[in-house]
């Protein structure tokens, strides 16, 4: 699990969030010990869509540290940070910045479905999560756990199961099953009990990995 730390205002954390762990704790032996924990901290939203599927890009295969690095490189190129004034951006200059040539398309795709209303910003919130995955996969660059991660960390969905995500398997792995392997299926053993609130049980599986929240 390594979403890339955002040096900028967080917005406020989702209502749902204190009754979610009265849920959990009621429903779970694990999050009942884990959740007290952790007080005081939850998930927030950076709150500006485009930069956060950008930094996504940007981030894939390279350490938080380099992702961090090359951001702050491709940031300043922009007069601002939105689609209109990526898609003015010289090829060559983005590369300069630390951007391979798959990331400058990625980018430069992702610009273009903003720009072109390819991506329904405004009706997201009235859209179920699985619409939403639909259209941030047809991105280049944006697989389905992207998709996931911009639904728990930007628009705060409450009840996504990242089933692909290493820090979970790893995270249920460790708590509920001693170490051993967990398979898809027993991910979703253990979430059934998490309902309808599988982001926020999440959200404190990887605080069991790592304490220190992080933003995406």
């Amino acid at each position: 699990m390594t979403p890339v730390t955002v040096l900028a205002p967080l917005h406020e954390a989702p209502g749902y969030w204190a009754d979610a762990c009265r849920h959990l704790m009621k429903r779970d032996r694990v999050m009942k010990k884990l959740i007290p924990q952790h007080g005081g901290v939850c998930l927030q939203s950076r709150g500006d869509a485009f930069v956060t599927l950008a930094r996504s890009i940007v981030g894939q295969q390279i350490s938080v540290k380099a992702a961090q690095s090359v951001w702050d490189r491709f940031e300043a190129l922009p007069k601002k940070m939105v689609p209109a004034q990526v898609l003015k951006l010289k090829v060559d200059d983005m590369r300069a910045a630390g951007l391979s040539a798959r990331k400058v398309e990625y980018l430069v795709d992702l610009a273009l479905h903003f720009a072109n209303n390819q991506v329904h910003v405004n009706a997201w919130a009235d859209m179920d999560d699985d619409a939403i995955i639909a259209e941030l996969v047809a991105i280049r660059g944006i697989g389905r756990w992207t998709a996931e991660m911009f639904l728990i960390f930007h628009l705060m969905r409450p009840n996504v199961l990242p089933l692909d995500d290493v820090g979970l398997q790893n995270g249920i792995s460790r708590c509920y099953f001693s170490g051993e392997p967990v398979s898809r299926s027993e991910i979703r053993e253990v979430a059934a009990n998490w309902a309808p609130f599988c982001s926020v049980a999440t959200w404190y599986i990887w605080r069991s990995l790592d304490p220190a929240p992080v933003a995406y």
